[in-house]
Order: C-alpha cells, then sequence, then structure tokens
C-alpha cells in the first residue's frame, strides 16, 4: 500500500509540475509578446512598464486570497483556475483593436494582464504548496532539490517563453500567437482530471484575521522576501532594458535575447543550488538554516554597490552590466532556492496554502514595488541610482533574516544532497 500511494503522490507530482511549466512557458511568452508588439508601435519604455502595472497589484491581492481559496477549496481548484483565467487573458487580449486611442487600449491591456497576474500567482502559489503534499514519502528527505526543481526548472523556461514568444509574433503574428498558446494551455486543463480532490484544504474555516500568518517564522522569511525581489525589479524590469537601449545602444532584439538567456541561466542556478550549497556549504548533508540565507543575502548586497561603483568610475557598460547581472543572476539565484525551501519546512501540511500564499503576497509586493521605484529613480537618478537603491534593499532584507530561527527538527524536513543527480 505504501509502494501504491508513494506512486500516486510521484504522478500528482508529475502532473502539477507539467501544469505549471505549461503556463511558465506561455506567461514568458505573452510578457514577450506584449513588450515587442507596444515596442513596435512606438510606445516608450515607461509606457511599457505601465502595461504591466495590473498585473503586478493584482498579483499581491491574488496571493493574499488565494491562499484563503486554496486552503477551503483544495489547490487543484487554485492551480487550474489560475491556468483558465490565463486562457481567458490571451483571449481578450487577441481582442485589441491597433485602431483604439492609445488611452483605450493601454486601459484593455492593463485589464487583460490583471487577470493574467491573478492567473500567474493562483498557480504558482497552488504548485508550490501541492509540491509540499505530493513529493513521494521516501523522497521528503530531499524535499529542498524537489523545491528547486521546480523553481529553477520554472525560471528556466520562462527564459524559453521569451524565445518562443518573439519566435510567434515573427512568424504568425500577435493575434494568432495569442490564439495558439491559450489552445495549448487549454489542453492542460483536461490534466486536472487526474489530481486527487481536496489537495490542500483544511477540514476548519478559517476566518478573515486568520489570513496574516500567525507564525513569526513567515512573517520573518516574507519581510525579507519583499525586500530582495523588490532589490531585483528596481534595476531589472525598467532601468536595465532602457538602459541597454538607450545608453549602450543596443536593439530590442538584443536586450531581449540577453534578458531570455539570463532568466534561463538563473533557472538551472536555481535548479542545482542543493547540489552546489552541499559542494561548498558545510558538506555534512543538513538542509539549510538561518544561516544559510544570511550568508547569501549580504552576499548578494555587494553587487549592485559594486556595479554602480564600476560605473561610476567609467568601466565601460556592456562589461559592468553583463559581467554583473551575471554575479547577480547567481547569488540572487542561491538566495530564491533556500527561501523556496524555507517557507515549506518552516509549514505544516495544514497550513501549507495559507502560509504560502501569504509568502508570496509579500514577493508580489516585493515586485510591485521594484517596479514602480525602478522608473521613478531611473528617471531622476539613471542606472546608478537603481543600483544603489537595489544595495540598500538587500541590506534591509539581510538585516531582517538576522532574526530568523533555525527551522525547529520536529517540523523542518531533513535535506541532504544526491551527489552529481
Amino acid at each position: 500500500m505504501t509502494s501504491t500511494a508513494s506512486k500516486g503522490n510521484l504522478k500528482n507530482y508529475i502532473l502539477v509540475t507539467l501544469a505549471y511549466w505549461g503556463f511558465t512557458i506561455t506567461d514568458g511568452a505573452l510578457r514577450m509578446l506584449v513588450l515587442l508588439y507596444f515596442d513596435s508601435i512606438g510606445y516608450t519604455p515607461l509606457q511599457i512598464a505601465s502595461l504591466f502595472l495590473f498585473y503586478e497589484i493584482f498579483g499581491v491581492v491574488t496571493n493574499f486570497l488565494g491562499g484563503w481559496i486554496g486552503s477551503q477549496f483544495g489547490l487543484k481548484i487554485t492551480l487550474y483556475a489560475g491556468i483558465g483565467l490565463q486562457v481567458f487573458s490571451m483571449v481578450m487580449l487577441s481582442g485589441l483593436n491597433p485602431d483604439w486611442a492609445e488611452w483605450m487600449a493601454v486601459g484593455y491591456v492593463m485589464v487583460a494582464q490583471a487577470f493574467s497576474g491573478v492567473a500567474k500567482d493562483l498557480t504558482k502559489m497552488s504548485s508550490k504548496s501541492a509540491i509540499r503534499l505530493v513529493v513521494p514519502q521516501e523522497a521528503q528527505s530531499s524535499l529542498f532539490k524537489w523545491v528547486a526543481v521546480l523553481t529553477g526548472s520554472k525560471n528556466a523556461l520562462k527564459g524559453v517563453g521569451f524565445f518562443v514568444g518573439s519566435v510567434l509574433l515573427t512568424s504568425v503574428g500577435f493575434n494568432n500567437a495569442l490564439w495558439i498558446m491559450a489552445g495549448g494551455l487549454f489542453l492542460i486543463l483536461f490534466t486536472g482530471f487526474m489530481l486527487p480532490r481536496g489537495m490542500g484544504k483544511i477540514k476548519t474555516k478559517v476566518k478573515f484575521s486568520q489570513l496574516f500568518s500567525k507564525s513569526r517564522e513567515i512573517n520573518i522569511l516574507s519581510a525579507a522576501r519583499f525586500f530582495l525581489f523588490g532589490s531585483r525589479d528596481v534595476w531589472f524590469v525598467v532601468g536595465l532594458p532602457v538602459f541597454l537601449r538607450g545608453t549602450l545602444g543596443w536593439s530590442f532584439y538584443e536586450v531581449g535575447g540577453f534578458l531570455a538567456c539570463w532568466v534561463i541561466g538563473y533557472g538551472i542556478i536555481q535548479f542545482i543550488a542543493p547540489v552546489l550549497i552541499q559542494r561548498f556549504g558545510s558538506g555534512n548533508g543538513e538542509p539549510p538554516k538561518s544561516k544559510t540565507i544570511q550568508f547569501w543575502t549580504f552576499t548578494l548586497t555587494v553587487v549592485p554597490a559594486a556595479i554602480a561603483i564600476a560605473l561610476q568610475l567609467g568601466v565601460p557598460g556592456n562589461i559592468a552590466i553583463v559581467g554583473g547581472l551575471t554575479l547577480f543572476g547567481l547569488v540572487f539565484a542561491f538566495n530564491s532556492a533556500v527561501h523556496s525551501y524555507l517557507v515549506l519546512a518552516f509549514t505544516d501540511d495544514d497550513k501549507v496554502a495559507l502560509n504560502v500564499g501569504f509568502y508570496y503576497m509579500a514577493n508580489s509586493g516585493g515586485r510591485l514595488a521594484g517596479t514602480v521605484l525602478s522608473g521613478l529613480v531611473f528617471q531622476y537618478f539613471d542606472l546608478v541610482g537603481c543600483l544603489w537603491t537595489s544595495t540598500f534593499l538587500v541590506l534591509a532584507a539581510g538585516l531582517i533574516t538576522t532574526k530568523l530561527p533555525d527551522p525547529q527538527p520536529s517540523k523542518a524536513i531533513a535535506w541532504k544532497s544526491e551527489g552529481g543527480e
């Protein structure tokens, strides 16, 4: 019976992962479609960034309420509701009329992107919560690795999605690309029939006041997550693309291709983070602890500061940015991988949807703050200003993690490296 249950858990893990992969490719492709399309009709980078404002705002709201919905109705409902909303968003975008007035087109796209933002965070919250429940029992000792597989592959496939979006736009056009992706994602919905009902559902009713996490560890980790992701997006979302295009003279396709390669590389590092941390860390096979995240966060603080100083000293932008961004992605990937493990290590099974939803609400809030600051700071202080802002945000995240305790042995899930696999 144990073997049968383990096979069932493995099947559920595969189904959840494949659904998340399919969604991730289309999400990256959709972002690139919107960026390329509106760039081609003359929108400025700041105007393009405004198109994604509702995407980020509704991500915050979704993560806050999504955990409650998942705990009440099950993660299967929230996972496939997210995929369905993404299909709706794409179909809605295909109705965009290029002859509309600019304000009408922007408003229409912002609303469509709001649905996409809800879809993305419902799917992400559901997938990462479900992993805590569907990892085969014999693999519980390697939860860090299983989480890294899902998270790292997601980021790599998001980069693949950038390429897919560019190719589809070039080959079949904006509307046809949307319909092709919507059709593929619609087929993924049928995999939901193979997942068990009530996955992640808790037996007791949750009051609204209980939506805010009662766990001190989750609260601390969420606060650190807010500043960590704000530190990335404050220069990555608007400042970096505008700098590459305007100051360094890169074409849009060069910018898009470079960012796609960066995201893929970032995902690969996150994917193999357990092996690397084991090999270059303590080497005793223990799971990450509070000192692990503190080390990587404070290490990350040095990177944007070094890039800013290099630019101020006159180091060629291509060298400073490409080299610095590569290092930033490497260290940031370790931070994100350890974060993704710790949020599950600090969480009980019956509260996983609530805690992960709350945690990713902070994640979305950080990205929203970073997106707004990126345009604002870049407009007045250029990319160097964005980099120094990033430095202070990472420092804040590091100081917050000093209050984080180690996961309790009775709650934490043991982790060990699987060698070079």
